[in-house]
């Protein structure tokens, strides 16, 4: 299930189970049931709150940039990737350069 790694898990209004990309997420609504506006005008509906849609969100987005950390070789990449993300890293210490 390779696939579903890049989605979240979310439960449609009626119960079933669904995993959406949440790269398509452009709002989220809380009217009481939260109602998910996708980039392409589709609407859904989800028993998850607000709150919920959006941790997984933050939970999905950090194990992806966890993942692609773990694949760079320096510090100074890592600089590359978390200044596309707006992160900050300036108080971490830098990795010693490569013996060799």
């Amino acid at each position: 299930m390779k696939e579903l790694e890049a989605m979240i898990e979310l439960t449609r209004l009626n119960g079933n189970p669904m995993v959406l990309n949440s790269d398509l997420i452009k709002t989220a609504e809380a009217s009481p049931d939260t109602m998910l506006t996708l980039i392409n005008g589709e609407k859904l509906i989800v028993r998850e709150d607000c709150n919920e849609v959006v941790e997984r969100v933050i939970a999905y987005r950090a194990r992806l940039l966890a993942s692609v950390a773990r694949r760079l070789p320096s510090y100074d990449e890592q600089q590359k990737v978390v200044s596309l993300t707006s992160l900050d890293l300036s108080g971490q210490p830098k990795s010693a350069p490569p013996k060799g």
